[in-house]
């Protein structure tokens, strides 16, 4: 019998090829329906298309600091969703085209972005040098110039592992990574202000990057174990996918959970104790109109539910219930993020069907163009010089 790790089973098996032709039909069918919301309802589309470009451009970055994390601290389960962490980062450059129709429609999304509303308000006159269309458009091109040419250096480096530089030890990882995890983490922080936080402009937190940055980590970990789910059922992953390095994987979608309930909580608690009027409207929103349920939902079914779950290292060391927990957590993120922007929108609770659509579309494409760079490279990388130890070393079946 052939070597699983050296053979061409470590090529993406058929099942991937399928998911991917369902993933663009499903995209496909989303597009047109969005493109027909767009022509009856422009400002609902592009309010809506803001969520969905926030959370997969997040998926896309989360997977960007979850593979520089690895890069700097080593291990099996880094190692072993590699190829997926890098697949979701090679689609950044997608999610920079994606932010076009968002720039057309700024006016739809942004009150700032109105002269005659900045004329009126002496707090938007203040932060028009920040808040303006050109620049902000500037600062979006220059985050997606940044976070592509680091995922490019990375994966490309990673690529040539696999040929010419076979079991060779390679410093360029760790001298981008470190670095990386740093202008990543400005760089978020930055988008977080410019996208999410200036739906408000009157309103602020100064956690709100690290809020933005855990939720993103969360969604990439809820993506790979989602695909782990379909990978571990055929070569070579199926040889890796161990109970231990699912207990790796499970233990860090804990932290991550338990990380962003900690940053949640403490910027509510920090603005409802401060009662400061620029900042407690924000909140008043969300705790009225229906509004009140979803952050409701969220508590219990983004933080309690699974962290309760998880407690269980049973759960973590289960392919089937850790993507239960994963999928569960897949969807609370989609909701999280609409909680985060629809209030401002909408004083009651609105889920419009345009939502959907645009879920379809959006995440369809996303998930076609992320299933075919996973199929550019081999599923595992092998002739990363640590990869025989840290397999060897890491427990078995």
């Amino acid at each position: 019998m052939s070597d699983p790790m050296t053979s061409q089973s470590l090529q993406v098996p058929a099942s991937i090829d399928r998911l991917r032709q369902r993933a663009l039909i499903v995209g496909l069918v989303g597009v047109v329906a969005s493109v027909a919301g767009a022509m009856a309802d422009p400002a609902q589309f592009f309010q809506s298309y803001l969520v969905q470009f926030i959370f997969w451009s997040g998926l896309a970055l989360g997977c960007l600091a979850l593979m520089m994390v690895h890069h700097l601290s080593g291990g099996a389960w880094g190692l072993m969703i590699r190829r997926i962490l890098e697949a979701g980062a090679r689609t950044l450059p997608l999610m920079a085209l994606a932010f076009v129709p968002l720039a057309l429609g700024v006016g739809h999304v942004y009150e700032w972005a109105h002269p005659d509303v900045v004329a009126k308000d002496p707090i938007l006159q203040h932060k028009a040098v920040f808040l303006n269309t050109p620049f902000w458009v500037a600062r979006t091109v220059g985050y997606f110039a940044i976070w592509t040419l680091m995922a490019f250096l990375l994966t490309r480096w990673s690529r040539e592992q696999d040929t010419t530089r076979q079991g060779v030890p390679d410093r360029r990882f760790a001298r981008v990574a470190g670095p990386g995890l740093v202008v990543y983490g400005l760089t978020v922080s930055a988008a977080a202000i410019d996208w999410m936080m200036s739906v408000d402009p009157h309103w602020f937190s100064t956690i709100y990057g690290f809020v933005m940055m855990a939720g993103q980590g969360l969604g990439a970990l809820t993506l790979t174990v989602l695909l782990l789910s379909v990978l571990a059922k055929d070569p070579p992953m199926a040889a890796v996918v161990t109970r231990d390095r699912l207990h790796d994987l499970g233990k860090l979608m804990f932290a991550f959970i338990m990380l962003y309930a900690y940053l949640t909580f403490s910027q509510f608690l920090i603005i409802w104790s401060a009662n400061l009027p620029e900042e407690i409207p924000w909140y008043l929103r969300r705790l009225s109109g229906g509004w009140q349920f979803l952050m409701l939902a969220l508590v219990l079914f983004h933080f309690a539910l699974p962290w309760a779950i998880l407690l269980s290292s049973d759960v973590k060391k289960h392919v089937g219930r850790l993507t239960l927990v994963a999928g569960l957590m897949f969807v609370m993120r989609i909701l999280d993020t609409l909680f985060q922007v629809a209030p401002q929108y909408h004083e009651t609770l609105t889920i419009h069907w345009i939502d959907a659509a645009l879920t379809l579309g959006v995440g369809g494409i996303w998930v076609t163009a992320f299933l075919w760079f996973l199929k550019g490279a081999p599923l595992l990388p092998v002739h990363d010089p640590s990869f025989k130890e840290a397999m060897a070393n890491h427990g078995s079946h």
